[in-house]
């Protein structure tokens, strides 16, 4: 009961006059079902108080003097790109405060002033200057667009590497020391980025803090998660052309596109370095204002897919800033289904009859029939007319590995989808849907999105770590919930998903060796997984491909010494072969986020 008090006063306190009319915008974006949903997702989750957390790991006094005294063998110039423009005097003075209190000092502060005229501006601009000689200002006679001002700043930049901050949000004071430190270990990337938070107009609260994963090729598709800190080798950034005035708006996102399509390396720090500023004319706290910004993200977007060499439709979701990316498929391949089956010949049916249900035509299903016991399910199999449906034998114990392995082998497509007999297809073009991610050449495996019988989440993608090796994220999340910065409903990479529905490539499968046959059970999709991404294949969670998953009931449950000991020894074996992941951490997750829930939590530690 305390903790809903502490969420629903929290809530009270953000009803100021603002918030209700912001509630209001989104009530007429979303609808009320959509609103209604959405303000409760905000609210549902027992989480750590993020202003404490930020307290307990925001650099301390004593390790920003620390900073201040150290010496790297690389100190790059840093140039910081700021266009202004009619900024209120206070967010101005503290954004320049912010990058003065900066623990490394080699920098420089690049403004652009797009309205000179603007006498309050232009007075707290000259006297900055005249303190510090790091900050530079360039006067822009004609505002010509957000694009068209920073890169009037970018033409006064003279450093190494140049970083983005808007004229109203604030760097925390080792913003710059953290990112030297980077390019000092990491062998100097072409590009980092950092985490990030808001925080509101009076400085008093922060919130809503953005964990990130590391580079995320399909999440960056679907959003602009890299957005602040984002820093470029300056050679890189006028490389590609600078910032282009007909994505103003979303300027930074297709800069950040087109910086990473060429970046050898790319960085991400996971550490809070930027705090973003709500207030009403802000993007961050009200989307539906500036809608041209997301249309000018959706063209980026297709640029950036045409760059590639990509055929793919961008559009919008209901969530503005977040998009959805479907590709074409390219003729039409052969599809190899495999289903493993033992006995409950209702549930394979089932499954089979959702499968007669696809778009896509060209496919063969392959039954692994593994040591059944009822009479009925041989029946079954010889009442199967189609000829689309091969029923193979294999006679060894239960081997989820061997069993699969034994049924690609019999296959004959030249992309594979494992699927459990115990789930019911909901979308209709699904192998459409996961063949069009599949066919592109830097993908090897493609998940789905599975759901409990009672429309809650089993699946959107597996973390590892999780559980101490590895487990799914949003389990018991409500289907109608999008989850943490939408994640459970948007396309992006992960380092594992399940093979309760995955394709992959055959040939990428004959690469990876098919499943490891020493995992029996558990895992295997896991260590699947985890092998092509080291072979340099992306493995794409799709959660425009949805099923439920009746779980594991031919199996049954692990209630015997046999099978608890099993467990163990592929907990072992996955210790011992991925020891090094999992002390580093999942790339595709964040160290700040909680292992022991599924929902994106803040870990619940000081740092240190």
């Amino acid at each position: 009961m305390d903790t809903y008090k502490i969420k629903w006063t929290k809530l009270i306190k953000k009803m100021s006059p603002y918030n209700i009319k912001k509630g209001v915008l989104y009530l007429k974006h979303f609808g009320p079902k959509e609103f209604w949903i959405r303000l409760t997702e905000r609210f549902q989750t027992d989480d750590v108080d993020y202003e404490e957390w930020y307290r307990n790991h925001r650099a301390t006094g004593e390790e920003l003097e620390k900073q201040r005294n150290a010496r790297f063998p690389y100190s790059p110039l840093i140039s910081i790109l700021v266009p202004v423009y009619n900024t209120p005097e206070a967010f101005l003075k503290q954004m320049i405060q912010s990058v003065r209190k900066q623990t490394y000092s080699n920098w420089e502060l690049c403004i652009a002033n797009a309205d000179p005229t603007n006498q309050e501006v232009a007075d707290i601009l000259k006297t900055a200057s005249g303190k510090d000689r790091r900050i530079r200002v360039t006067d822009v006679p004609e505002n010509k667009g957000i694009a068209q001002n920073t890169n009037a700043a970018l033409g006064i930049a003279s450093g190494d590497y140049i970083g983005l901050l808007d004229h109203d949000d604030l760097l925390t004071p080792d913003a710059l020391y953290e990112v030297v430190r980077v390019l000092n270990e990491e062998e100097r990337p072409q590009v980092i980025y950092s985490d990030e938070d808001k925080v509101t107009t009076d400085l008093s609260e922060h919130f809503q803090p953005f964990m990130k994963p590391d580079f995320n090729l399909d999440l960056l598709r679907a959003n602009n998660y890299i957005c602040h800190f984002f820093v470029a080798e300056k050679e890189l950034a006028e490389q590609v052309g600078g910032f282009h005035g007909e994505y103003n708006g979303a300027q930074d996102y297709d800069l950040i596109l087109r910086c990473t399509e060429r970046a050898e390396k790319i960085a991400h720090i996971p550490r809070i370095l930027y705090h973003w500023r709500v207030h009403k004319a802000s993007t961050a706290d009200n989307p539906a204002s500036k809608m041209y910004a997301f249309d000018a993200g959706k063209r980026a977007i297709e640029e950036h897919l045409k760059r590639c060499g990509e055929k793919g439709t961008v559009s919008h979701t209901k969530d503005l800033g977040f998009y959805r990316v479907q590709y074409q498929v390219q003729g039409k391949p052969l599809v190899s289904i495999i289903v493993p089956n033992k006995d409950h010949a209702d549930m394979l049916d089932r499954c089979l009859k959702s499968i007669e249900k696809s778009s896509y035509q060209n496919y063969e299903i392959i039954i692994v029939e593994n040591n059944s016991e009822k009479e009925e399910t041989f029946d079954y199999y010889k009442q199967l007319k189609s000829e689309r449906i091969k029923v193979v034998y294999w006679e060894g114990i239960f081997n989820y590995s061997a069993i699969n392995n034994f049924g690609v082998r019999a296959a004959k497509g030249d992309f594979l989808i494992l699927l459990n007999n115990d789930v019911e297809i909901i979308t209709e073009n699904w192998i459409e849907e996961m063949l069009s991610n599949c066919q592109r050449k830097d993908v090897g495996i493609v998940g789905a999105k599975l759901y409990y019988p009672d429309d809650t989440v089993q699946h959107a993608g597996i973390i590892i770590g999780i559980g101490g090796v590895a487990g799914n994220i949003f389990t018991g999340l409500p289907r109608k919930f999008t989850g943490y910065f939408h994640k459970a409903s948007i396309q992006q990479d992960l380092s594992a998903v399940t093979a309760a529905c995955m394709m992959v490539k055959r040939s990428v499968y004959e690469e990876a060796g098919g499943l490891e046959e020493k995992l029996q059970v558990a895992f295997n999709d896991v260590d699947f997984c985890l092998r092509v991404r080291k072979a340099g294949y992306l493995v794409v969670f799709d959660p425009y491909v949805e099923l439920y998953h009746y779980e594991s009931k031919t199996r049954g449950s692990e209630n015997t010494k046999e099978k608890v000991r099993r467990f163990q020894s592929e907990i072992e074996y996955m210790r011992s072969h991925w020891l090094e992941l999992l002390k580093k951490g999942d790339p595709m997750y964040n160290p700040n986020l909680t292992l022991t829930k599924w929902d994106y939590s803040l870990k619940n530690n000081k740092r240190g």
